[in-house]
């Protein structure tokens, strides 16, 4: 291909694909217009591309290009705007939309932990089971305190962070096959109530309590989100309802994926609070108060943003433009 005859014959045509993009207005002709030589402009690049590479060519008609899909598509929207929209709509509608599931996952964690915290209190001839006497001493007197303040804070914040991250991420991620989110949560249950049920036992409730509430709330919170929406997506591979198994389960795998975003924000509150409050030197009042308004912030949020966009009827999924296609069922 001669380029020079090329560029000759249709420099004309970029010459005016690049008047109509720098035009912030448009006529009906105009914007036509402008679609049409979009097109053309972008053959020339591939004929350019394929039959004679020039380098600084190919540079010009790129740029062109890229120019002018922006002015037929239209740009994105900006990044702020998504931001604002996932944390007032998607994320909030998410966590609404699966509130019967973590509730259940809440109260059957709750049940269990609290039963074995009652039960091996009320059982100290059982202790020696669970750990040796001078290991249940070095628990009750040094450990469990110690635990929150022998590190400076913001690596502990960061471990903490780190380690509710994974522990929320195994429960949802596992959620699809149902009993690997339940494990991890009957382990977990089991490991509150024995360590409480042996401080409990030994006359330091006051200090389980009042070091494990400022930050736990929030944590096991977050923890029963992620699994409740483990759950869900699992339950959409077994019920999947009125859409073809796939379709349901795609789109309750995207629902669990927004949720899993918006709780690493949810963790790294808590994380602040068991780093800085729960080992400071406040009043335990103080301690357990600033805990519960965080949580009561987390679910009035929820209530508020989550239930306006679910009449809204919104549903924590991605736009149509960005699921992807799927095909026809008859």
């Amino acid at each position: 291909m001669d380029i020079d005859a090329f560029v000759a014959r249709h420099s004309g045509e970029w010459r005016r694909l690049e008047e109509l993009v720098s035009r912030r207005r448009l006529t009906g002709a105009e914007a036509d217009e402008l679609v049409m030589l979009y097109q053309r402009t972008a053959t020339h690049l591939s004929l350019v591309r394929t039959r004679s590479p020039d380098p600084a060519l190919v540079g010009r008609l790129s740029s062109l290009v890229a120019r002018g899909r922006g002015a037929v598509a239209g740009g994105s929207a900006p990044a702020w705007s998504e931001v604002r929209r996932f944390a007032a709509v998607t994320f909030p509608v998410a966590v609404y939309r699966s509130w019967r599931w973590w509730c259940a996952v809440a109260t059957a964690f709750s049940a269990v932990s609290f039963a074995l915290i009652g039960w091996v209190a009320a059982h100290p001839e059982l202790w020696d089971r669970i750990a040796t006497p001078e290991q249940v001493r070095q628990l009750v007197d040094s450990d469990f305190a110690t635990y929150y303040s022998e590190n400076p804070a913001q690596s502990f914040a960061f471990r903490v962070w780190t380690n509710n991250a994974l522990v929320a991420a195994g429960t949802l991620v596992l959620g699809i096959t149902l009993i690997g989110t339940i494990w991890i949560l009957w382990q977990n249950a089991v490991g509150v109530g024995l360590t409480g049920g042996l401080m409990v036992g030994s006359g330091e409730a006051d200090v389980f309590f009042g070091l494990i509430s400022p930050h736990g709330i929030l944590e096991l919170t977050a923890v029963f989100v992620a699994a409740g929406a483990g759950l869900r997506l699992g339950w959409a591979w077994v019920d999947p309802g009125r859409l073809p198994r796939a379709q349901a389960l795609a789109a309750a795998g995207r629902e669990a994926i927004t949720v899993a975003l918006g709780l690493v924000v949810v963790l790294l509150i808590s994380g602040v609070i068991e780093a800085f409050v729960t080992p400071s030197p406040l009043p335990t009042w103080a301690r357990i108060a600033i805990g519960v308004l965080a949580e009561a912030l987390f679910l009035g949020y929820v209530w508020r943003y989550g239930r306006r966009a679910a009449l809204a009827g919104e549903t924590g999924d991605l736009g149509v433009a960005l699921r992807g296609d799927t095909a026809p069922v008859g």
